[in-house]
């Protein structure tokens, strides 16, 4: 695999020259990740993969032990927890591959380097940092004035893909309910 999804990835979102493009790709590291391998356990400090093939899941535990899915990653995105990298302190949460993954990885030095180097980059990265925590900010917002029935209509009118990889329970967790209202609000989705 080249690093010409990653620099496609890039260029999708911000205007830049072929030059700069390789000098931001020449920062980051290919990078297989085999199903259930983890791209962050807890307690350990997050690092930066643009997510090129595959679907990943983010999740935690809750006081009672239960894993509680928090976020799912699908190919062209950028995963990282962003507590945990931007302020290099040990995470709460794991991301794992739900399915074989392949990407692009840094480390905040080197993501630091180009942040201060390259204009083109730092705008990318400022637009990634947008898009996360608008969509972070719309599912807690979501969990709070939204019905179980309309965080199960949003997610599969934004993101349908999830059914595809994402095992059941692990679905229910994050949209806030059992797998038994999942399965309840399913049957009921299907009749209509």
């Amino acid at each position: 695999m080249d690093k010409e999804l990653l620099t496609t990835f890039i260029q999708n979102h911000i205007p830049a020259s072929r030059e700069t493009l390789l000098k931001i790709a020449a920062q980051f590291e290919e990078k297989d990740f085999s199903k259930n391998d983890y791209f962050l356990k807890e307690g350990k400090i997050s690092n930066y993969l643009f997510l090129a093939e595959g679907f990943m899941r983010a999740f935690t535990f809750d006081t009672n032990g239960n894993e509680v899915t928090t976020y799912f990653y699908q190919k062209n995105r950028v995963v990282f927890e962003a507590s945990s990298f931007f302020m290099r302190t040990i995470s709460t949460e794991n991301i794992q591959a739900v399915t074989d993954c392949k990407g692009y990885f840094t480390n905040f030095e080197k993501l630091n380097i180009l942040f201060h180097s390259t204009p083109e980059f730092r705008e990318f990265g400022r637009l990634m940092l947008v898009k996360e925590f608008a969509a972070y900010k719309q599912r807690t917002l979501a969990m709070i004035n939204k019905s179980a029935e309309e965080r199960y209509a949003d997610l599969i009118n934004s993101n349908k893909e999830i059914f595809q990889y994402a095992q059941l329970k692990h679905i229910a967790s994050y949209l806030g309910m059992t797998d038994t209202s999942l399965s309840r609000i399913r049957k009921e989705f299907s009749k209509k």
